[in-house]
Order: structure tokens, then sequence, then C-alpha cells
């Protein structure tokens, strides 16, 4: 087994994390949905397909270390979106918690010498610096578009995803 039983647990509980994100985007998407905003909607969408993309990595790598693939139960996303800034005040937020618990992981590695998952957590690692990024550009956007919405609409559909621009969508 390349796999400790406490990094086990903890990847195991990452899987349900990042599956919450998914939902969660799911919900943004949903918002941005209702307010006629289809780049918005089609970004958050890709958004929650990257998340559950990221639980499935999660799932792999234990499996290939010989871990035990414990799936947790998923809280329901947070409702009640009002406007697009606290939408993406959510994101960024959820964002910086996953830095942290990707974080986390990473140290259990370390603490593990466990240079296997210390190469696999890299990537996250790496990841987690795109995601804060793109939601904190978003969100100052956002601000700035105030209720002119268009304007984000806009930067969105320009910028596009992350994944469909190397440099970040800037």
């Amino acid at each position: 087994m390349l796999i400790g039983e406490k990094l086990n647990g903890m990847m195991n509980a990452q899987i349900g994390n990042e599956l919450g994100a998914s939902n969660q985007y799911l919900m943004i998407a949903a918002y941005f949905d209702t307010q006629a905003m289809p780049a918005a909607a089609q970004f958050f969408q890709r958004q929650s397909e990257e998340e559950r993309a990221h639980a499935l990595k999660f799932f792999h790598f234990i499996l290939e270390a010989g871990g035990k693939v414990e799936i947790p139960a998923v809280a329901a996303p947070a409702g009640g979106i009002e406007n697009a800034v606290e939408a993406i005040q959510k994101a960024l937020d959820w964002e910086m918690e996953v830095t942290e618990q990707i974080t986390g992981i990473m140290e259990q590695a370390i603490a593990d010498r466990n240079y296997i998952a210390q190469e696999f957590m890299r990537w996250f690692v790496n990841e987690q610096l795109e995601e804060v990024s793109t939601m904190d550009t978003l969100l100052t956007v956002a601000k700035r578009a105030g209720e002119q919405l268009h304007v984000l609409e806009h930067h969105i559909a320009q910028t596009g995803h992350p994944e469909d621009n190397p440099s970040g969508g800037e």
C-alpha cells in the first residue's frame, strides 16, 4: 500500500469536498441562467464539471495507491443567491477553503514522506492558484459592473474558461 491511513482518509474527505464544490457551482450556474447570462451559466457549469473531475482524480489515486475509497455524504449546496457579486464571492470563498484543504493534504503527504502523493498533490496546489486567481478577477469585474450585468457577461464571454486559455483567460 502506497498511502497511509490518515492520508487516505483526508483524500476520501476531499472527494466529498470536490463533489460539494461541483454542486455549489451548479447552483451558481443556475443563478446566472435565471439572469439570462448564458456565458456565465456555462462558465460555472464547466467549473462544476472540473470539480467532479478533481474528485475522480482523488478516487483513482487512492485506488492506484492501494488505499480504500470511502465517498462521504455531500451536503446540499447553499442557495439563495441574491446577486452576481454574492455568487462569485461564494465561489472565491469556496476556492480559498479548498486551497486550505489541499494544503492540509500536501502537509500530510510531506509528514508521511510520501513522495508519490506529494507529486500527485503538486498538480492540485498549482490548480488552486489558477482557481483563486480566476475567481478573484471575476469578483473584481462583478463589483465594477454593479447592476450592469452585461459587463460581467461580456468579460466571461471574452475570456472564456481557464482551460480554454492556458494564460488563465486574461
